[in-house]
């Protein structure tokens, strides 16, 4: 994904550029943002998606708000609504509190947004090469949701854990659940690896558990959106069904995501899990599946206890919740 840039800063004239991950992968195009608002928008519809891409984003729309207006009010009314967008990736909080701490000392915000997007780039590249010697040549990694560049601002966390035992000589294919309801295994995760010459297979949802029976699953890989202080994972809802079927099989269950993703104010019980439209699970790419006056439950997100993770892969060390 070296010529792929999910976030750019289009410095001469000022602008946010974004990968559309709606169009994906049918149509490569960009979403452009002019102003703090443009960013809500993008971070609200999905157009840019995954923890670590929406904390930089929102630094970008802090920064695009200073540039309108350096005003007080101001300021603090584009990290109100830029607060409000999702509720439970913690990068987005990470990255706004950042920005509102470095404006109070008057620290320039472009320059802020610049520092937390080439730090991520940085976090992920040592998640690939601490997250690789997990790996083993020949493994059949199975993933969820879409936890590679477009989530973040180049390698991924998950992704880049497979990217690096690639480029360590490693034999490696992947397994992409599709994700269901916006379908980001599939269309995100698959287009991802397929470009890179990443061996990489799309399954439902629902065929996982059958695949691990028959030992066709080596090892799982997930990112994260949030990580408690114990280790609780929030993650794409489906990741904790997974987690169940990888105990039950005794296959390591590995969570990938930098220390912007942890959460060491909160309980589980303080988490909001984020309910998106019915549409998105009534209707696939325009065309309705559910009958009219059925309805829907749409978590977008579910939580995974510690005792069913192997492990955590950081920037900086690779963590055993269960190790005593």
């Amino acid at each position: 994904m070296d010529d792929i840039r999910p976030i750019i800063w289009n410095e001469d004239d000022k602008e946010l550029i974004l990968i559309d991950q709606r169009k994906l992968p049918n149509k490569l195009e960009y979403f452009t943002c002019k102003t703090y608002k443009d960013v809500v928008v993008a971070i609200k519809d999905m157009v840019v998606r995954g923890a670590p891409a929406i904390g930089v984003s929102a630094a970008y729309g802090m920064a695009l708000a200073e540039l309108e207006n350096s005003d007080d009010e101001f300021i603090c009314r584009a990290y109100k609504e830029l607060k409000l967008t999702r509720p439970t990736a913690v990068n987005l909080f990470w990255a706004l509190d950042k920005c509102m701490d470095s404006f109070k000392k008057g620290v320039n915000l472009l320059d802020e947004a610049k520092k937390i997007h080439e730090e991520d780039i940085q976090l992920c590249k040592k998640i690939g090469e601490l997250g690789q010697t997990l790996f083993d040549d020949g493994d059949v990694i199975l993933t969820h949701c879409n936890a590679g560049a477009l989530a973040t601002s180049a390698y991924g966390t998950a992704l880049s854990a497979i990217r690096f035992a690639k480029y360590a000589g490693k034999n490696v294919s992947v397994i992409s659940d599709e994700t269901r309801p916006r379908l980001q295994g599939a269309k995100l995760t698959c287009f991802e690896l397929h470009y890179e010459g990443i061996p990489t297979t799309a399954i439902s949802d629902n065929t996982a558990g059958f695949l691990m029976k028959q030992g066709k699953i080596d090892k799982i890989i997930v990112g994260a959106d949030r990580i408690l202080s114990d280790y609780h994972v929030f993650n794409k809802i489906g990741t904790y069904s997974l987690a169940i079927l990888a105990k039950y099989h005794n296959i390591p269950f590995y969570v990938a995501a930098p220390y912007s993703t942890f959460d060491f104010e909160n309980t589980v019980e303080d988490i909001e899990i984020e309910q998106r439209s019915a549409e998105e699970v009534m209707y696939v790419d325009g065309v309705r599946i559910v009958a009219e006056g059925v309805p829907v439950i749409n978590y977008a997100f579910d939580c995974t206890p510690p005792e069913l993770i192997t492990a955590i892969i950081t920037e900086d060390k690779i963590i055993y919740p269960n190790k005593k």
